[in-house]
Order: C-alpha cells, then structure tokens, then sequence
C-alpha cells in the first residue's frame, strides 16, 4: 500500500466516525456519490409528477394495494386498518381508471387495484375515513373494465396438497449447471425464448410488488456490440455476445431518499429468477458487473436512451452455449463461511 492509500485510509478512519464529516469530505472532495443523489432527486420528481399525470404505472398505487393486502391476510384480521391511506389508495385508483382508455396496458394493475378495494371494503367496520372512501369507490366501480373470468385478485389460500412441482435435488442441479457462459454459437436467441425467462423474472419478490425495474433487451447485432462494449469485464468476448440485457432500475418507484436501495435489491432478485430460466430453455448467460463510473454511466445513457432517475443495475449477455467453450470453476465459499444462526 501506497503513501496516498495510508493516508487516505488515516482520514476515512477518522471521517467515518461522523456522518457529517463524511458528507463534508464527499462534498469537497469527492463527486463519488453525485450520480446516486441526482438520480434520487430526480426519482422523487418523477414520483410526484406520475401521482399527477396519465401514468402507465402508478407505484402509489402497487405499493397501497398491496399493504392493503397485508392488512387482507392477517390473523386475525382487525376490522379497521389502512386508515392513514385508504383514501390516498381511492384517489390514485380514480385517476388510475380515468386514464386507463390512453393507458390499456395497466389492466391487470387496474383489475387486482379494484378487486382488493372491493374486498377491503366488504370486511371493514364503519369509520367516517373508511365509509367516506367507500363511497367514492362505489361511484368508480361502473368505470372497471368488465372481467369474463371470475377470477379474483386478492389473497388466497396455496394449494399444498401436492408437492412442489421441483424438488431440492432438482433445484440444486439446476443451480450448478447454471454457469457464467461467455462463449455463444453464432445462432439467433428468438425472442419468445426471452420473453418468457422475462415472465417468469417478473415473478420474483419486490418491496411493496413495486418492480421498480425494466428489462432493456438488445438484439440487434451492432447495438449489441455497442452496449457491450461499455462495461468493463466483457472484453476479449464481447463479440461473441448475441443478445445482451440492460437490467435498469427506476427511481421514480420510491418517494424517499431511505428506498434509494431497492432498484438493485429487487432488480438482483429478478435477474437471478432470468438467468435461471434462461437456462431451462436451453440458454445460457453471463451477469456482467456495472461499476459506479461516471465516464460509463455517461455513454450508457447516451447510447439507450437512460432518463435521469434511472440506474444501470447489472448487464447480462445471453445465447445458445458453445459446446467447445469453457467456464471458469468459480469455488464457491463453504456452507460455515456464509451462514450463521442466531
């Protein structure tokens, strides 16, 4: 370790003792975390405009209408809840539907919104908040969209009688052969193929079933290779890559700064369930790290088209694997290195 790397190891130790001085030091010193505050500001911005405008998807509204399917499942069940926001649920589920006409694709977001209101209000008590809410949503009911199935989008009971249709053995199999795969056959990915790893992805858990994330594909030969040219671990067999995914995270899911982290918590836990699919269909895949540098997120953005909240989360390439190609060993650390009870 160098003079300069002593030194600067001295004053974070003594930094670190304060989160003051830590903003203090970032602040003249640093521009490291620069990207992360302006893509939260501009998160919060896109928050407040999207509870005003004709939005796709209303975060609000995901996040309220699953809290108030918590509030549906417990045990027991109290008779009055969500009395701090159900009237803010009422008002985002009106514009929801008002502009549902410009905005067709939200329906399921719409029709799971609308059966867990209608549930949440056949099961709560009388409260001048609650009843006053129910009002308004009753004189909304007329304007859903009808549905032909019957099938309800509220919480139900698991069917456990039978096994899980995969068993550990299974699972773990699969996760071993799930490698890191750098070297493709010059052979299209279609995309059918993708889109279906996506769906099963877009299963995965997230905070408050936000999915505060979108899978950026690229499949066109020389957007592929510009995409991929950018992070810095794919060189040496970039141009081996037929099809590479931007996971991008969006900022504008959350209201506060303390929610800055689920992009990348949710964005991983998807990414993970892809490549995992991926694999049953007879694809492979490599996630590629993405460094916090300023000079990349720069050419990324430029090259796709990135709105200022939104964050590059991790790439990953996919195609049909190279019989002949190699993977890397990858030991991973023993069962006591990575688990500790109590």
């Amino acid at each position: 370790m160098g003079f300069i790397d002593r030194m600067k190891g001295n004053l974070f130790h003594l930094l670190s003792k304060s989160g003051r001085l830590g903003s203090i030091y970032y602040f003249l010193f640093s521009g490291a975390f620069d990207r992360e505050y302006m893509g939260v500001m501009n998160g919060i911005i896109r928050y407040q405009r999207e509870l005003q405008s004709d939005s796709q998807s209303y975060y609000l509204l995901r996040r309220n209408t699953h809290r108030l399917e918590k509030g549906l499942l417990m045990k027991p069940r109290r008779n009055i809840f969500a009395l701090d926001y159900i009237s803010e649920t009422v008002d985002c589920y009106e514009r929801a539907i008002k502009s549902h006409s410009s905005n067709p694709d939200n329906i399921g977001e719409l029709r799971w919104a609308h059966d867990v209101l209608t549930v949440y209000f056949e099961v709560t008590g009388s409260h001048p908040i609650i009843d006053e809410a129910r009002c308004k949503f009753n004189s909304l009911r007329k304007l859903q969209p009808p549905c032909e199935d019957g099938v309800l989008y509220v919480p139900y009971k698991r069917n456990l009688s039978s096994p899980a249709p995969v068993n550990y053995e299974q699972l773990l199999e699969l996760a071993r052969r799930r490698r890191s795969v750098r070297w493709y056959l010059p052979k299209a990915v279609p995309r059918e193929l993708i889109d279906k790893a996506i769906e099963v992805a877009s299963l995965s858990p997230s905070a408050c079933n936000r999915q505060p994330f979108v899978f950026r594909v690229f499949d066109d030969p020389e957007m592929v290779q510009k995409v991929a040219s950018i992070p810095g671990g794919t060189s040496g067999y970039q141009q081996n890559i037929p099809v590479i995914i931007v996971v991008v995270g969006r900022l504008r899911a959350f209201a506060n700064e303390r929610d800055r982290h689920l992009i990348y918590i949710d964005g991983s836990l998807a990414a993970m369930s892809l490549m995992f699919a991926l694999e049953t269909l007879g694809l492979s895949s490599c996630g590629i790290n993405w460094p916090d540098l300023k000079t990349k997120e720069k050419q990324m953005a430029s090259l796709i088209g990135l709105e200022p909240d939104e964050r590059v989360i991790m790439l990953i390439s996919v195609g049909y694997p190279d019989p002949e190609g190699l993977v890397a060993f990858s030991q991973k650390k023993e069962l006591d290195l990575i688990r500790k009870y109590n």
